[in-house]
């Protein structure tokens, strides 16, 4: 195990204290269940944008396929 070093102003720590004394666990493991859970939130958010952008392509890839085949139905052959 590794030792960090946190300085923290007043109001940081009286949460601290107050969330490990509901939760009855010690400062350490509200700070690794903390981090952990942030960095799955982080995870989670990169998901949602590459997803965001991966809709987007489709959606503009639809558009052209619909654009080209509006073409086709305004070409005149009908």
């Amino acid at each position: 195990m590794h030792t960090i070093t946190l300085k923290s102003d007043d109001t940081f720590y009286e949460t601290l204290n107050d969330m490990v004394k509901s939760l009855k666990i010690t400062k350490s493991e509200l700070i690794r269940r903390s981090v952990t859970y942030y960095r799955e939130a982080l995870k989670q958010e990169q998901l949602k944008e590459q997803m965001k952008r991966a809709s987007l392509k489709v959606r503009d890839h639809s558009l052209s396929m619909v654009q080209e085949f509006d073409d086709t139905l305004n070409d005149g052959l009908v």
